[in-house]
């Protein structure tokens, strides 16, 4: 059908475009539309009063082609109206490029599943999950993660269990003595955390139990997502460190699959994807000294994963020399660098492992079958995260095992000891004379993914699967949808209009394509690295400064996670999207504290990540990480986001100023920033998403007392606090650093705030504070009556966001030019160095060829970028007309 208007022909697929357009969301995949389906979860943001809780959303393609699709509220605006939404669909084979969301016009409580539902079933002691394509038992009790998985009726794997092997080293009158030991995972509480017609979640929480012996530790939370019509099963897996790092070291860690396997054993194949392609074999391989001929085309065949016949009588010959052949039993991929990794191959038990082949970086695929179909396992950011290792034992018995280490037993254990017994505050940046460096209560997660195989995949769909696991599909918004809605609050949208503007735009690309190649230079990656940083450039090693204290990794540091979360959000770009990603999952889990002492703080920059003695709320501050929430709903950094709401109580046992104020007057002390910031980005969280006006309560609280302080949000800049009432307390003024206020996330934390609370006095009190960083310090003597004297306000252009920000409030020109000129002119202010260039290192002064910008620190990198944005959205308007 086609309508003509004005001599053109519209087709009814361009005008359902154009009316979708006019009334809908567009929402298009992160990256290249994925060439095969697959379960896909993602967040949505709405402008305030634009999304009534009780409406209902529907998605559908371009062509107004209707996709099934689970929604829930993941944020709420002050006036109650919804600020996010998260949404879980399934897609077929073929998703389309473009899809889009609106409401519903009416709301009959129904939601159109199109194909069979999800369905579930639950019992005391195990859960049923049918997903149209597969059908699973989850055990409550137990060792046991997945009892069974079945195919169209066929057993497919069954006792998924995590596995950990504890190596103990303890120093005895006869030397050093090594022990190892066995655990498996222990249930302690199996539930269903999320369930609906498309999606449905299972959070398993336990211990990992000795096998031979009462102990137990590493305490863990799996989750297990389930999608309609999909024959895979997404995992999460967390654990948290509560041994002793002198005593007790992590062999390895992993989770294992058994899946029966019948028929002749070169029907049975073994997959594990390299670096491009696919180590193939069987445990019989059809390679005699006499495969010729036919038998050399069925070899061939074989190795496509196709099904082999062979019939006595004609076939004896042949058939005899394969049983008289060596047996392959076991396999084994080790990824033990990020350079390097080898497979492996064993006949049985008792004999040696012969190498079949090496390679740099395998990509984190596995499959074992038969005939029938089998088993395929794809792990995460697998060469980035190693040692890790893939082994699939039995492949010649009737139960096969296959099984992911995340750490491989085949390299050295963990070793989560400090790198010193004395800590260097003077001489190296460290911040605390006290020796704090404790791996207690820190976590890491991996993620990994299950498919049922109906048969041997060809290479093509092995593929796939790399992509899905490895790049996990996502739908997001334009840019500009990010930007209306202010859901994540102020920034700016790339703006080349002027030669300025496009010269500033060109280098906040360099800067961060800089840091991307510097990740893949330096080799930035590792089980407990990959994702952070380093702090501080060393130019006479040309290397960071990995060995000196406070200057090694960044830890969160002045705050790059929102850099690198902002520049995703103004361009839609998929790697600074996986960049932000990576980074979101280590400093969330390795440099924050999910239990003990410290728990919902996190360390201090250091050379090892939890070494600083300085224990602080802004390590762990949701600020950091709710982006990565509100555009995935990924439940793990849910439980982190939740794990800090209340991280203003642990500075009773770990008073942040300790070193400088006595707690004989109040419980503790909190900086305005960054201190009392990270607990209002805490408690805004828990504002927004759960409606808990208690927290909100506690951020009125503390406000109300900024604005009776003398100077209010100036004065200061530490405070007697007390968590129960959220009371601040004002002891004298200007008692410390001013430039630690704003470099922390604190004004993206405030401006953000400001938009939520109808207080102008608020917004008053930052444009106040914005308008007084600058002045020359006899100006603020006079202003203040000699109470703040101008010495602690150090680094400029850490303060341009505020002055910026009070520049466009009070129209202010000549404090925007002032702002302009901290950002743009290094001789002005400690900041960068336009043009942002890379330059060779002798190639006799390092071990390899590099590149480096010896002027540069991950801090000024990450506060110029975030400044610089908020400025280009505040005062462009007064940008000078060339730099």
């Amino acid at each position: 059908m086609t309508i003509r208007k004005k001599n053109r022909h519209w087709t009814m697929e361009k005008v359902m475009t154009l009316v979708l357009e006019q009334a809908s969301i567009k929402v298009k995949w992160l990256g290249d539309t994925p060439g095969s389906g697959g379960g896909v979860t993602w967040g949505l943001p709405w402008k305030r009063g634009e999304l009534a809780r009780d409406e209902q959303l529907h998605l559908c393609s371009a062509s107004g082609e209707p996709q099934c699709m689970q929604s829930w509220p993941t944020a709420y605006w002050p006036d109650g109206s919804v600020k996010w939404t998260a949404h879980a669909a399934s897609f077929s084979e073929s998703p389309k490029a473009v899809y889009h969301l609106a409401k519903k016009e009416t709301n009959d409580g129904t939601q159109s599943v199109g194909h069979s539902a999800l369905v579930w079933s639950e019992s005391a002691e195990e859960i049923h999950i049918d997903t149209g394509a597969i059908h699973a038992i989850v055990p409550k009790k137990g060792t046991s993660l997945i009892r069974a998985v079945y195919r169209d009726g066929e057993l497919t794997c069954s006792e998924g269990k995590l596995v950990c092997l504890r190596e103990e080293r303890k120093l005895t009158s006869g030397g050093r003595q090594i022990q190892e030991e066995e655990f498996e995972s222990s249930l302690e509480r199996v539930s269903i955390e999320q369930h609906g017609p498309v999606r449905l979640v299972i959070l398993a929480e336990g211990r990992h139990r000795a096998q031979a012996g009462e102990r137990e530790w590493l305490p863990f939370r799996v989750r297990m997502v389930f999608y309609q019509n999909q024959a895979a099963i997404c995992f999460t897996h967390s654990f948290l460190f509560d041994g002793d790092a002198q005593v007790d070291f992590i062999k390895g860690i992993g989770i294992t699959f058994k899946l029966p396997l019948t028929g002749p054993l070169y029907n049975r194949h073994v997959r594990l994807a390299g670096d491009t392609g696919f180590f193939g074999e069987s445990p019989k391989n059809l390679a005699t000294g006499r495969t010729t001929g036919g038998y050399e085309d069925l070899y061939k065949q074989q190795q496509a994963g196709e099904y082999i016949e062979l019939i006595k009588p004609q076939d004896a010959n042949f058939i005899s020399l394969l049983e008289e052949s060596a047996l392959w039993d076991s396999f084994k991929l080790v990824q033990d660098s990020p350079d390097y990794y080898v497979i492996s191959k064993r006949t049985e038990d008792g004999c040696s492992w012969l190498k079949a082949v090496s390679g740099q970086r395998a990509r984190g695929l596995a499959y074992v079958g038969d005939q029938r179909g089998g088993l395929a396992v794809g792990i995460r950011n697998f060469w980035q995260k190693h040692p890790g290792s893939i082994e699939i034992h039995g492949a010649a018995q009737e139960q096969s095992e296959l099984k992911v280490w995340f750490w491989s037993p085949d390299t050295a254990a963990m070793d989560l000891r400090h790198y010193d017994t004395k800590t260097h505050v003077n001489s190296a940046y460290e911040g605390a004379e006290e020796l704090r460096s404790t791996p207690y209560g820190i976590g890491n997660t991996n993620e990994l993914i299950l498919w049922c195989c109906e048969q041997t995949p060809k290479a093509e769909e092995l593929e796939a699967m790399i992509n899905h696991v490895q790049s996990p599909p996502l739908l997001v918004c334009e840019p500009e949808r990010y930007h209306e809605t202010k859901a994540l609050g102020i920034w700016s949208l790339p703006d080349r209009s002027t030669s300025v503007k496009a010269i500033i735009e060109d280098q906040l690309d360099e800067l961060l394509s800089f840091y991307q190649k510097e990740v893949e230079q330096r080799r930035w990656y590792g089980f407990w690295d990959f994702g952070d940083f380093m702090h501080s450039y060393d130019t006479v090693r040309h290397t960071w400064r990995y060995d000196m204290g406070g200057y090694a990794w960044q830890n969160s540091e002045l705050v790059p996670n929102m850099w690198l979360w902002t520049m995703f959000l103004r361009s839609g770009r998929e790697d600074i999207f996986r960049m932000a990603e990576a980074m979101t999952r280590h400093t969330s889990e390795v440099d924050v504290y999910h239990l003990g002492e410290y728990a919902g703080l996190g360390s201090r920059h250091n050379v090892v990540h939890w070494g600083c003695g300085c224990k602080e709320a802004r390590i762990a501050m949701a600020g950091l990480h709710k982006y990565y929430y509100y555009l995935t709903a990924d439940e793990r950094i849910g439980d982190i986001l939740d794990e800090v709401a209340d991280a203003d109580y642990a500075t009773l046992a770990t008073d942040p100023m300790r070193d400088y104020f006595s707690k004989d007057d109040y419980p503790t002390h909190a900086r305005s920033g960054p201190d009392w910031s990270a607990f209002v980005s805490n408690w805004l969280y828990q504002w927004e998403r759960y409606d808990r006006t208690a927290y909100r309560d506690k951020i009125v609280q503390g406000i109300q007392n900024l604005k009776a302080a003398p100077f209010r949000l100036l004065s200061g800049t530490t405070f007697g606090y007390d968590p129960a009432s959220g009371e601040l307390h004002h002891i004298s003024d200007d008692n410390y650093d001013y430039h630690m206020v704003v470099c922390f996330g604190a004004p993206q934390v405030w401006f953000e705030l400001a938009g939520l609370l109808s207080d102008p006095e608020w917004v008053e009190m930052l444009v106040e504070f914005g308008a007084f960083y600058h002045l020359d310090d006899e100006t603020k003597v006079e202003l203040t009556s000699g109470k703040i004297t101008g010495k602690k306000f150090h680094w400029p252009m850490f303060g341009t966001s505020m002055s910026g920000y009070a520049a466009a409030n009070k129209q202010d020109g000549d404090l925007a030019r002032k702002t302009w000129d901290f950002l743009l002119n290094p001789m002005a202010a400690r900041t960068v160095s336009i043009p942002i260039q890379s330059e060779s290192v002798p190639v006799a002064e390092f071990v390899r060829p590099i590149q480096e910008i010896d002027w540069l620190s991950t801090n000024v990198a990450s506060q110029w970028s975030l400044n610089t944005i908020l400025s280009l959205e505040q005062i462009s308007e007064w940008l000078p007309e060339k730099l």
